[in-house]
């Protein structure tokens, strides 16, 4: 069973992607109701039939209007706080401290998109507030500083709600990014796969169907045309292998900007740079790559740290990769894809170790020999020429 109820998508929760902080305040503007029972309780002349029924009256349709204010669609949040504003007023009279209900409404305005749609409507509400007040004889001063508690209280969750659409945003921003820079590169090797194949698969098509004609009339000529197919293919075949090497492979240098840029931006510091003049064989960069992404991706989602750092270490034959935050730790064995980043690991002949105690932050250093991957590069590339026809 999940702890929070489903939200809708045109909801406050929802245009926010249901921050953490944001639910659990959710659930914390609902505690102070206990002092709607405590309150007449600890007052002596409170009449219990006087109070007691319009609260438990009251109660439920301020829990409903409160969810709402969360979950219900955005647009509507000020009726959702003008109706916590009218069962304060009604239950006002009955019990004193019905009026948390009118300063509640206030707090929840402050989750409007602008201050000044905040404070317009604060103050369009409060007009019935004051005119209850004073019917009730309510000293002035008194209100002045309930409204002045409340705007100090909302103010702080306009200016959290502003860092969470900022935030928000931000992610929104990165996704269209990552979108169009893949509808880029699908262009790109559309391009790339029309400029290498189409030329020569016309000429292909074009000596095929000559030497199909020449296979009686002059043999040897046809002989001649069928090797030349043969040349043209296995050249096409090479230059396809090649563009697909390069779509595959994976640069540790960009994914240390991209994970620079996306931490930064989440508010982290983050540490770590390429040794300059330093290469690795594209068959051991391209896993380790997809290594380091998983592991800021676990960072930026799951880690709640102030700093990551990536080192980097070459030695006689091994190449070292440390990746370090100091977040919550905890960090399961099998959990958060690390399962996918031992997999690549060990498909190298490496390993992988985490060092994750709880609250102390997350060590994962991964160590590979360098001496097996080029000389496992070297015989790729040896076949391939001989594939290719390159080698005698």
């Amino acid at each position: 069973m999940k702890l929070w109820p489903r939200t809708r998508p045109d909801s406050l929760l929802g245009q926010l992607r249901s921050p953490p902080y944001l639910r659990w305040e959710a659930a914390a503007g609902k505690l102070w109701m206990v002092a709607l029972v405590l309150g007449p309780l600890a007052d002596k002349q409170a009449v219990w039939t006087r109070w007691l029924p319009i609260t438990l009256l009251s109660a439920p349709l301020y829990l409903y209007l409160h969810g709402m204010i969360y979950r219900g669609p955005y647009r509507y949040l000020p009726w959702y706080a003008a109706g916590m504003v009218a069962i304060g007023l009604i239950a006002w009279p009955f019990n004193g401290v019905a009026l948390g209900y009118v300063v509640s409404a206030i707090m929840c305005l402050a989750y409007l998109p602008t201050i000044r749609q905040w404070l317009a409507t604060v103050a369009l509400l409060y007009v019935p507030v004051a005119l209850v007040s004073m019917r009730m004889h309510v000293s002035p001063w008194l209100m002045i500083l309930v409204l002045f508690a409340s705007l100090l209280s909302g103010a702080g969750h306009f200016l959290r709600m502003s860092n969470l659409r900022k935030e928000s945003q931000l992610r929104l921003s990165q996704d269209e990014v990552r979108r169009l820079a893949t509808l880029a590169e699908r262009e790109r090797i559309g391009r790339d796969l029309h400029d290498l194949l189409g030329h020569t698969l016309s000429l292909v098509a074009l000596k095929s169907e000559l030497a199909r004609k020449l296979a009686q009339v002059d043999p040897p000529r046809a002989q001649r045309e069928m090797e030349e197919v043969e040349r043209v293919a296995r050249h096409a075949l090479g230059e396809v292998r090649a563009a697909v090497t390069g779509m595959r492979r994976s640069d540790i240098a960009a994914e240390l900007v991209s994970a620079r840029l996306m931490l930064e931006a989440s508010g982290l510091v983050f540490e770590g740079e390429w040794p300059e003049g330093i290469e690795l064989p594209p068959a051991l960069e391209a896993p380790l790559a997809l290594v380091l992404r998983e592991a800021i991706t676990n960072i930026h989602r799951h880690a709640r740290a102030r700093v990551a750092s990536v080192r980097f270490q070459f030695e006689a034959g091994r190449f070292q990769m440390c990746i370090s935050d100091n977040g919550c730790g905890g960090l399961a064995a099998h959990g958060n894809g690390v399962s996918g980043m031992r997999e690549r690991i060990r498909a190298l002949g490496g390993s992988l170790q985490i060092d994750s105690p709880a609250r102390k932050g997350t060590t994962l250093k991964v160590m590979v020999p360098l001496s097996t991957q080029v000389a496992a590069t070297e015989d790729h590339r040896m076949l391939q020429a001989v594939t290719t026809g390159k080698v005698a």
